[in-house]
């Protein structure tokens, strides 16, 4: 099990619990602190004083004074009134991650709730009680209140939830596995919603999966340099030393190790060509300037895993309750956004060199890399469906977190538009996935056709993978199976373990 404490998530425990099921739980030391906080609360009841959230309504009704004898009845109805999403629900693994992030803030201990609470939210990741999410109608401040609240409702019987694959009411789904629903207590509506959750858990998918892309597109392009007959020199160390940004200087490793070794590059050794097209020499700059980007978002991502996002946070110490605007999601927005300008770039690029593969005045291979040029088409329209993919992506890399819409008659009056920047890098991620799908289909056809020269030890293993899934393109077929296997091979990391497994990457 992996304790969840508040302080403790990192990507690699956050991602075995989310994708491989690991089960949580709270230690006692854990335990005592929520006590504590929760200590605090219970006697601000009592004070009598006017507390944002535990005695007052809420936003701009927070001047409303709420009668001691309807506090726990305001958080249920928070909690109804905030059931507003709307759209497509998160998948159960975005869901899953989302109930994970949510548990962990609570667990942190700075949010006044029973511990009775978080050890309900415990046992539903640990029996797989996944609620139904939907994935629009958060703006990113005051937290993703309004997804949250879907969440919220499954714990007092409410809303709906997936159970083993199966979509059912709240209270059936907690019944099915054992649980009983809980009677929310004063804070606890507003503490089960308020907070980044929604964002960051996609943000935290989304980055591990972009992570990994652009370790592949280094290999992949490794690939397209020996089709097209490239050279490897425009790699080396000590040409990256000389503009020494960490992400161009690990890209440009990746690249010369991977083409080690490659006869192809033997065989033109001493041609009259001067230089490689940018798409080609460039890439440890155009890939590296990617890699920077993402490495700034996980820095961000890495530190909201473990962040007090609620409002207001109560000290488990001192007991000083605060209310602030730690909900506020502008970070996780602006690494979202980083992350699908990183993603579009990787495929920009990599679109440019399939086309340098289908062109023979460029590859001197067959047109659009088919023999029998002419009764085929080869790639020709693969590259097409290449441009439509990138040209989306140019699109939804303009930034939502710079966008703003005041809330709750302007006392809100600038939000993030985080979820939104999420579900943009979520649909630029897929599309570069396609496209270097297509042009690592491309580059492995390209190396066919140089037989009976080997590429390099990258291309080399690059080739070996994608054969046991697609075969070389003899003549005209269905080209979208093509793609969605080679896709399918670069999402279930199998390409990945094996460039991991062969120790090439830096």
């Amino acid at each position: 099990m992996i304790d969840l404490d508040g302080h403790s998530v990192t990507l690699p425990s956050f991602l075995k619990i989310v994708r491989e099921g690991e089960k949580v739980s709270l230690s006692s030391k854990t335990l005592k602190a929520i006590q504590a906080s929760r200590n605090h609360v219970e006697k601000a009841i009592q004070s009598g004083k006017k507390i944002y959230s535990i005695n007052t309504g809420f936003g701009i009704l927070s001047k409303v004074l709420v009668p001691p004898q309807d506090l726990e009845q305001l958080q249920v109805n928070f909690v109804r009134s905030h059931c507003a999403a709307v759209g497509e629900p998160h998948s159960e693994e975005e869901s899953r991650a989302i109930l994970l992030l949510r548990t962990n803030v609570l667990a942190k201990a700075y949010s006044g709730v029973r511990p009775q609470l978080v050890e309900l939210l415990v046992e539903m990741l640990n029996r797989r009680v996944h609620p139904v999410i939907p994935s629009k109608g958060s703006v990113g401040a005051s937290g993703d209140l309004a997804p949250l609240a879907h969440l919220a409702a499954v714990l007092i019987g409410e809303g709906e939830a997936f159970v083993e694959g199966k979509r059912m009411d709240g209270a059936v789904a907690l019944k099915r596995v054992g649980l009983t629903p809980i009677r929310l207590a004063v804070k606890e509506g507003l503490s089960l919603t308020n907070g980044t959750q929604q964002m960051t858990a996609q943000a935290a998918l989304i980055l591990s999966r972009a992570l990994q892309l652009a370790d592949l597109a280094d290999l992949i392009c490794a690939g397209t340099n020996e089709g097209t007959l490239g050279t490897s020199r425009a790699y080396l160390d000590w040409v990256h030393e000389t503009r020494p940004h960490e992400g161009q200087k690990a890209s440009a490793r990746n690249l010369h190790r991977f083409l080690a070794q490659s006869e192809i590059y033997e065989s033109h050794r001493n041609c009259d060509r001067v230089q490689d097209p940018y798409s080609i020499r460039c890439a440890p700059q155009i890939h590296g300037a990617c890699r920077d980007l993402l490495s700034q978002a996980q820095k961000t991502v890495e530190v909201e895993l473990n962040a007090a996002t609620d409002n207001p946070l109560v000290h488990p110490e001192t007991g000083d309750i605060v209310s602030c605007g730690n909900f506020h999601g502008q970070p996780v927005a602006f690494a979202m956004d980083l992350m699908g300008i990183a993603l579009a770039q990787l495929s920009n690029v990599s679109e440019r060199r399939i086309v340098k593969l289908l062109n023979p005045v460029f590859s001197e291979l067959p047109t659009f890399l088919i023999k029998n040029e002419g009764l085929n088409s080869g790639f020709m329209i693969a590259q097409y469906t290449a441009a439509s993919l990138v040209s989306e992506s140019k699109l939804l890399s303009h930034p939502a977190g710079t966008d703003s819409i005041p809330t709750n008659n302007d006392k809100e009056d600038i939000n993030s538009m985080g979820p939104i920047s999420a579900r943009k890098a979520k649909v630029i991620l897929k599309n570069t996935q396609y496209v270097l799908a297509i042009e690592a289909l491309a580059a492995c056809q390209a190396i066919d056709l140089r037989q009976p020269l080997k590429p390099g030890v990258g291309p080399r293993l690059l080739h070996a993978t994608v054969r046991r899934h697609v075969s070389m393109l003899e003549h005209d077929r269905f080209m979208a199976a093509d793609i969605e296997k080679m896709e399918s091979l670069l999402e279930s990391e199998e390409l990945y373990r094996a460039v991991v497994a062969s120790q090439l990457l830096n």
